[in-house]
C-alpha cells in the first residue's frame, strides 16, 4: 500500500501504472475540492444562478473573443520575443541598444499604464481606432519583452565549447542556430514560457480599460446587472481555467518530448 501514495523523486524517472497516477490525482483533486466545498458551506450567502443564466451568451461571447485576442496575442508575442532575444546579440549597435531599451521599458511598467498609453496616444497619433488591434498589439509588445528575455537565456545557457565545435565542423551560422542553440535554448525556455503564455492569457483581462468587450468586463456588467458577485465571477474563474490548462499541459508534453539526458 505504502508504494501507491509515496514515490521518491529519484525514481521519477521510473514508470508507474496509469491506474495509480489516476487513484492519486482523484485523492487529490477530492482534497481540494472538500476544502472548497467545506469553505463555501460557512459562508452566508443567497445563491441565484437563474439570474446569471439569463446571460450566457454574453459569457459565451466575451469569453471566445478572450479566446481570439489569447490565441493572436500569444502568436504576435512569441514572434516579437524571438526577434528581439537576437537583436540583443546583433552585431549592429543600434539595435542593440534599441532591443534593451525595449525591454526594461516594458518590464519595469505596469501593463495598465502601458494600455492606456498606447491606445489613447500611440494609436491615436497614428489613425488606429480598432481597440481590438489596439490590445493584442499591447498585449503582445509587453510579453514580447519577457519572453525575449527567457529566449536570450536560453541561448546564453549553451556552452561556448559546442559553438566552438559547431564551428569547427563547418557548421554556418544559421546552421548553429538551427541545429545546435535553439534545440537546446527551448528545452531550457519552455517552463517560463508556459507561465508567461498562462499570464498573457490572464492580463486580457485588462483591456476592459478601454472597453474591449473581452470575458472580464462582461462578467462585470453582468454583475452590475444582477447583483450576484459569486453567480458572475465562478464561470470567470472557470472560463479562464478551460483556457490556461491546455496551455500548461501542452508545454509539458512538450518539456517530455524534448527531454534527453545530460
Amino acid at each position: 500500500m505504502h508504494w501507491l501514495f509515496f514515490h521518491s523523486p529519484d525514481d521519477i524517472r521510473t514508470p508507474l501504472p496509469l491506474w495509480v497516477k489516476a487513484l492519486n490525482f482523484a485523492a487529490a483533486l477530492l482534497l481540494i475540492s472538500a476544502i472548497f466545498y467545506f469553505s463555501f458551506q460557512q459562508v452566508t450567502y443567497q445563491w441565484n444562478w437563474a439570474a446569471a443564466w439569463k446571460y450566457r451568451r454574453k459569457f459565451i461571447h466575451g469569453w471566445l473573443v478572450t479566446i481570439g485576442i489569447s490565441l493572436a496575442s500569444l502568436v504576435l508575442s512569441a514572434a516579437i520575443g524571438l526577434f528581439f532575444a537576437l537583436a540583443q546579440r546583433s552585431p549592429l549597435l543600434l539595435l542593440r541598444y534599441f532591443s534593451r531599451i525595449y525591454v526594461e521599458v516594458v518590464r519595469g511598467t505596469p501593463l495598465l499604464v502601458q494600455i492606456l498609453i498606447f491606445f489613447y496616444v500611440v494609436a491615436q497619433a497614428f489613425h488606429v481606432t480598432d481597440r481590438y488591434l489596439v490590445g493584442i498589439l499591447t498585449l503582445s509588445f509587453f510579453s514580447g519583452a519577457y519572453i525575449s528575455e527567457m529566449i536570450r537565456a536560453g541561448i546564453e545557457s549553451v556552452g561556448k565549447s559546442q559553438l566552438e565545435s559547431a564551428r569547427a565542423i563547418g557548421l554556418t551560422k544559421v546552421q548553429i542556430y538551427r541545429y545546435v542553440i535553439f534545440p537546446q535554448a527551448l528545452r531550457q525556455t519552455l517552463p517560463p514560457l508556459a507561465g508567461q503564455f498562462v499570464s498573457l492569457i490572464k492580463d486580457s483581462s485588462l483591456l476592459q480599460i478601454i472597453a474591449v468587450s473581452e470575458f472580464t468586463l462582461n462578467a462585470q456588467e453582468v454583475n452590475s446587472y444582477t447583483y450576484s458577485a459569486f453567480e458572475s465571477y465562478i464561470p470567470l474563474a472557470v472560463g479562464y481555467l478551460l483556457l490556461t490548462f491546455p496551455v500548461s499541459m501542452g508545454t509539458r508534453w512538450l518539456e517530455k518530448r524534448f527531454r534527453y539526458e545530460t
